[in-house]
Parts: C-alpha cells; sequence; structure tokens
C-alpha cells in the first residue's frame, strides 16, 4: 500500500490554517504535517484549551487529511544554542521573554516537553524538530578547537534533552531530529554520536531529509542505511550543488536563491537527489510511515511547485516485491 504523501507546513505558516488545508487538500495530498507555529498547531493552545484538538481534527477532516506528525523546530532551536537577537524572530513571545539566553533555553525546553504533551492530547506519535546546537560555531577548527569542547557539546546535549525525552516517554511520543547543518547532528558521524551521547534511547530518532546531506557530499541512502531503526519520519526535499569554479559550498553569506551560491534548495525532482534509491532503501527498512513534503525552491511559484511535488511523490513511491522477479522460472521447472 502506498505510504501517505503529506506537506509540512512550516514554509506556509504567513496562511491561515483553513486556508492552508484546503490548499493541501486542492493539491492532492493526503495529509498535512502541522508546523508549531503561526496557527497551524499552538501548543499551548492545545494544553489549555479542552476542545483545540477536537477542532483541529474536525478542520483537517473536513478535508479528508491525515495528521501522523507535528514539527517543533523552531523552539528546538533554542535547547541547545546559544541564544542571540536571531533567535526572538523564530519564537513566540513566552518562550522569548526577555531574551535573557539562559532563561530563553529553559523556556525552550519546558516548551519542547510541552509539544510531547500536546502531541499525545492531538493523536501523533512524533514531533519533528531540531536540537540546536552550542558547538556549531567550532566546526572550523581554527582557533584550534579542543576535542573537551566538542565532548561539551554533547555532554550538554545529554544535560538538556534527557528530561525532555523522559516526557516524550511517558507520553509515547518520539523526538525526530531533522539531520541539519547548525544542530547536534549534521551529517552521520554527528548523528551516531548524538545517539550515543543520549544511551539510544527509543525516544530519540531521526526526521530524515535528504536535502541537507547532498550538498554536504553525504550519500542520503548511506544514512538510511547506517540508522535503519531510528528514522521516525521522512521528509521529501531536494537539492543542487552549482559550484561553478567561483562559487563555495559554504554559500558564501549569500541568501538562498542567489544563483552565487554554491548550492540551493530545489522543488522535489529537479534537484540533484536520487529519489529512486531513496524509496528502495526506505523499503528495504521496511518504513510505513509518511512521506512528507518540505517544499523549499525560490525559484519557482510555491503552489505550482507544491501541486507539482505532490504528483511527482505519489508516481515515485512504490511497494516493495514479495516475490523474487525469477521465481516464475523455479515454478516453471518443478
Amino acid at each position: 500500500m502506498p505510504r501517505p504523501v503529506t506537506i509540512f507546513t512550516g514554509q506556509w505558516a504567513d496562511l491561515p490554517i483553513e486556508e492552508m488545508a484546503a490548499m493541501t487538500a486542492d493539491f492532492g495530498y493526503d495529509g498535512i504535517e502541522l508546523a508549531c507555529w503561526g496557527d497551524h498547531f499552538e501548543v499551548d493552545k492545545a494544553l489549555a484549551e479542552d476542545d483545540y484538538c477536537e477542532k483541529k481534527h474536525a478542520l483537517l477532516a473536513k478535508h479528508n487529511l491525515q495528521c501522523h506528525a507535528i514539527s517543533a523546530h523552531l523552539v528546538g532551536q533554542a535547547v541547545l544554542d546559544n541564544i542571540d537577537e536571531r533567535h526572538k524572530a523564530i519564537l513566540p513571545d513566552y518562550v522569548w521573554g526577555d531574551g535573557k539566553p539562559e532563561g530563553v533555553n529553559d523556556r525552550a525546553i519546558e516548551e519542547l516537553k510541552n509539544t510531547a504533551r500536546a502531541a499525545q492530547k492531538f493523536g501523533v506519535d512524533v514531533v519533528n524538530g531540531f536540537t540546536g546546537s552550542s558547538i556549531w560555531h567550532l566546526l572550523y577548527s581554527f582557533p584550534p578547537v579542543s576535542p573537551q569542547m566538542i565532548d561539551a557539546g554533547f555532554d550538554l546535549l545529554a544535560e538538556r534533552f534527557n528530561p525532555i525525552l523522559d516526557v516524550f516517554g511517558e507520553c509515547g511520543v518520539r523526538f525526530a531530529l531533522e539531520v541539519h547543518p547548525t544542530e547536534i547532528a549534521f551529517d552521520i558521524y554527528t548523528a551516531q554520536r548524538a545517539l550515543e551521547a543520549l544511551d539510544n534511547r527509543p525516544e530519540f530518532g531521526f526526521n530524515f531529509d535528504p536535502s541537507h546531506l547532498i550538498w554536504q557530499g553525504i550519500d542520503p541512502v548511506q544514512f538510511i542505511r547506517m540508522f535503519p531503526d531510528r528514522i521516525y519520519h521522512v521528509h521529501i526535499k531536494d537539492a543542487i550543488v552549482t559550484l561553478d569554479g567561483r562559487s563555495g559550498i559554504n554559500a558564501s553569506h549569500l541568501n538562498f536563491g542567489d544563483s552565487r551560491r554554491g548550492w540551493d534548495f530545489r522543488s522535489p525532482g529537479r534537484g540533484g537527489v536520487n529519489f529512486e534509491e531513496i524509496i528502495r532503501a526506505l523499503n528495504e527498512i521496511d518504513y510505513q510511515g509518511p512521506l512528507s513534503i518540505e517544499w523549499e525552491d525560490s525559484g519557482m511559484e510555491r503552489t505550482f511547485g507544491a501541486r507539482e511535488a505532490c504528483e511527482f511523490t505519489k508516481k515515485l513511491d512504490f511497494s516493495p516485491s514479495n516475490r523474487a522477479f525469477d521465481a516464475a522460472f523455479d515454478e516453471e521447472n518443478d
């Protein structure tokens, strides 16, 4: 049976959820991955209002939409990050507060715990998101970075996320980190180290997104095969490397959509990701969850792109075979 094709609403939070739900259905999607910002899924209201989740389900049912996950990328970023003025733009006012870094970190931790409680109340068992990182700025080791400084970053992950994951466990909800630059885990080896720092506890896994791996030179299929039991959710998102002899892979402080960048995001099927091999790898690990399109392409009108991406993904997906292709030869010889 084909996996449900959903759309992540993070890049559409400028639209009211009523409008977004109607558009999602019109585009042809089976479901929707609700972002925990805008009015798409409000954690505080979900916990405070008895009928909030019921009303949200009624809206989705009106448009025949499933929901398998909610996503807390923005507040998750503030759990481990060294807080600065950038975070004010992505956090709810009640998490930002007075902006003092320690308080922001503390309130983000509590909000992520509450997100698990809200997910349980809403009836989904996966929360996608970010962790942030206190050591991302140490990526290039000059001035020289000691191993102890990197160790401290993963120790902080354990210190701050274990209590969060305790609540996730109590709620029967899993946290799926989107492995991504600026997070504590941004490639295969840091993902492995993050799991080890958290003693491989089952509440912590990954929201697989190939677009953040391919431009780093990592084969996304190898990520799936490295962590077959930790792929809790999947984003369908594409990217392309555009190095031309002048551009650099670090993107030169140029914004997305600038043709001088060394890489950029693309609508699914229009970049460099080999989605055929990804589907085959997902079949190998028996992943049955949604294929959720996170649509980003600065060079394409988004409603055209989202509709095309839905059609592309539905055509792309296929089930594994339940028999060997040459079994008929054996049957003929019996």
